[in-house]
């Protein structure tokens, strides 16, 4: 899904849909990660973007200590009671550029699906600076694809946001292609820019399938659809309810899950 700038605050409005549509990351994504940068109950780590804590419980199992940075207040407060147990786990509500943290002391800084609504430059050096000699950097996120089984209901969900999606937002209808391994890289490469070192990324790939109403409310979590206006959101959601349900009743999402490594 495209995001929009400005529109970062309104996931924290269905936190709890958020945090039960929205899915986890893969094994393997953790595998590589664990590998390029071992860590265990002496770490320090903190996460940019918690949500609801999608890639939070894989690291706090480690038994590291990890601080969590979420914009959100329903999110934050979602976190501190999901993972209660956890005693070496700390949230700070508040944007993550606009949080001081201690220069050269963190072993890894991690952020799963978030880091994009963050300025580049301020993003990168920032992280730089919070890092160990020899510490890294995690940046991955999921990008859905619509189902590419059934052409006659992706067809039909085209049509409905030509006339739901794209004319609320005054856009022409753009085509949708799959997240690609050169963009993995590109991304991945944009660590380099500001002195980190052994850039690393890889792509990973699973598929969901949803019955209609569970698709609709996962598309309820997306920031640019939570921001149209209620009456058309309501049309719009409906209508794509009721394409699903015509055309077999459950839509499959293929998932693209990128994942990239930086050194300082």
């Amino acid at each position: 899904m495209p995001f929009i700038k400005g529109l970062e605050g309104t996931f924290d409005t269905v936190a709890s849909s958020y945090e039960k549509m929205r899915p986890g990351y893969v094994d393997e994504l953790y595998e590589m990660l664990f590998a390029y940068i071992p860590i265990h109950e002496n770490s320090n780590v903190v996460e940019v973007g918690s949500g609801g804590g999608q890639a939070t419980a894989p690291m706090l199992k480690t038994g590291c200590h990890l601080t969590a940075v979420e914009y959100g207040e329903h999110f934050s407060d979602l976190l501190k009671n999901k993972f209660r147990e956890y005693k070496n786990f700390t949230v700070i509500t508040g944007r993550f550029e606009e949080t001081d943290f201690e220069k050269n002391a963190f072993d890894l800084v991690f952020s799963a699906s978030a880091f994009h609504w963050i300025p580049e430059q301020i993003g990168y050096e920032k992280v730089y600076t919070m890092l160990k000699k020899g510490g890294a950097f995690a940046r991955f996120a999921n990008h859905p694809y619509r189902d590419k089984g059934n052409h006659a209901l992706s067809l039909e969900i085209d049509q409905i946001y030509d006339e739901y999606y794209y004319r609320f937002y005054e856009k022409k209808t753009g085509e949708l292609t799959e997240y690609s391994e050169e963009q993995a890289k590109e991304r991945a490469m944009i660590a380099a820019k500001y002195g980190f070192t052994d850039v690393q990324y890889a792509l990973f790939h699973r598929e969901r399938i949803f019955t209609a109403k569970e698709y609709v409310e996962l598309l309820g979590t997306y920031s640019d659809h939570i921001a149209i206006e209620e009456k058309i959101r309501g049309e719009f959601f409906a209508a794509i309810e009721a394409a699903i349900n015509k055309h077999g009743g459950t839509f499959t999402v293929y998932d693209t899950i990128d994942l990239q490594l930086a050194r300082k």
